[in-house]
């Protein structure tokens, strides 16, 4: 996987990692606050430090490093689900005030880098400034899809699987729009990263929940050390040899 930066060119690839790793970061936060009932205040806590940790790193390396910037991906799903979730729930906000709150504040993000850095371009992400701010409006993005998965799932009356082939509709026109329409590349980046997100959500829904409530029962356990082990596999498999820039 060729790279721009300290980030990865956006491929298939990267869209199926980025999917595969929202998916874990659902089923992996779920199982943090629901099943081992560490609750939504103190996961999302424990998350964010983890998210600090893997973006100190992230941001003090001088490269590209695969493993590095995919664990902080994964955090930053992880905690955006317990973020969301506790917005949601504890809170008492709801899905749709929720994620009103998260879009509004994604825009804002997006506002920001604009005016900073002139370009919400990600094809060669290598100031800290710039790395800043496309790690906060992916921590803001994967917490919006989060509530917006929620959302589509138990309150538009979708279920499990209406929301996740909504979802994957949606993404199916974004990328229609860039192979057939003279649409910003940026702003298509960013619309699909947003909905990678809900499409994670609902599809972590479907593996987890019961059979009964619209799901596939693999529970939150099963369906962690699932998708662990294929965004491992595909994260390794991107750093063949083969796949990695030539130097001169």
């Amino acid at each position: 996987m060729k790279v721009f930066g300290k980030v990865p060119q956006v491929t298939l690839a990267f869209w199926v990692m980025k999917i595969c790793a929202t998916t874990l970061g659902e089923t992996a936060g779920d199982l943090l606050s629901m099943t081992l009932h560490v609750g939504y205040a103190l996961s999302t806590i424990l998350l964010l430090g983890v998210f600090a940790a893997s973006l100190a790193a992230q941001l003090k390396a001088k490269s590209f490093h695969p493993l590095l910037y995919w664990a902080v991906i994964l955090s930053t799903s992880t905690a955006g689900t317990t973020m969301s979730d506790f917005m949601d729930r504890s809170l008492e906000l709801g899905y749709f005030l929720g994620s009103l709150i998260l879009a509004t504040t994604l825009v804002i993000v997006l506002i920001a880098w604009k005016s900073s850095v002139g370009s919400l371009s990600v094809e060669n992400i290598s100031t800290f400034k710039t790395e800043a701010f496309y790690w906060t409006a992916i921590l803001v993005s994967n917490t919006l899809g989060t509530a917006l998965g929620d959302f589509l799932a138990d309150s538009s009356g979708l279920g499990f699987a209406g929301g996740a082939l909504l979802i994957s509709s949606l993404i199916g026109l974004v990328a229609l729009a860039h192979f057939f329409t003279r649409t910003s590349k940026v702003i298509l980046f960013w619309l699909a990263f947003v909905l990678t997100r809900p499409f994670g959500a609902t599809f972590g829904d479907l593996l987890t929940k019961r059979h009964e409530d619209g799901g596939l029962a693999f529970g939150t356990i099963g369906s962690s050390a699932i998708l662990a082990s294929l965004l491992i596999a595909l994260v390794l498999w991107s750093m063949r040899p083969s796949e990695r820039p030539q130097t001169t």
